[in-house]
């Protein structure tokens, strides 16, 4: 009986199959499920790194007190709505005499068509430009405690 051609990958067979190294104890689909996964996180942490476009929203620091029948409020000075007003002598707290206004249009002195409650996910900017709250989780401000 003729010998048969053996394939070009077989193993010699007066030599032992070797088998894969186990030493460092983590199995080749391990590696790949793991390699996977640090992937997926790291393209995800890309995507939400560049959605940093956030709607922006203007805000206008009003007297809550100066509500005219047809629904605008005066627009005062910005300093009146800082809650970073280490004197305290314009800021009332939340429920103050003062708050920021966003949205809304201005006419003159008064602003309507707005609303006094804080948007979430968007960027708000004084008429100076100062920041109010930056787009996405958190902004300034704090919370407090009711009593």
């Amino acid at each position: 009986m003729a010998a048969r051609p053996k394939h070009p990958l077989a193993a010699p067979q007066n030599q032992p199959r070797k088998l894969a190294s186990t030493s460092s104890g983590i199995k080749a689909s391990q590696v790949v499920t793991l390699t996977g996964i640090g992937v997926v996180a790291l393209l995800l942490v890309g995507y939400c790194a560049a959605q940093g476009d956030y709607e922006e929203v203007g805000a206008e620091c009003v007297d809550l007190n100066s509500r005219q029948p047809d629904g605008t409020y005066t627009i005062v000075d910005e300093d009146y709505c800082d809650d970073d007003d280490s004197s305290g002598s314009h800021y009332s707290g939340s429920r103050g005499a003062y708050s920021w206004y966003y949205g809304g249009t201005r006419s003159g002195g008064h602003i309507s068509r707005g609303t006094t409650v804080r948007p979430a996910d968007v960027r708000i900017v004084s008429r100076n430009g100062t920041v109010i709250q930056r787009g996405g989780f958190g902004g300034r401000g704090g919370s407090g405690s009711g009593s």
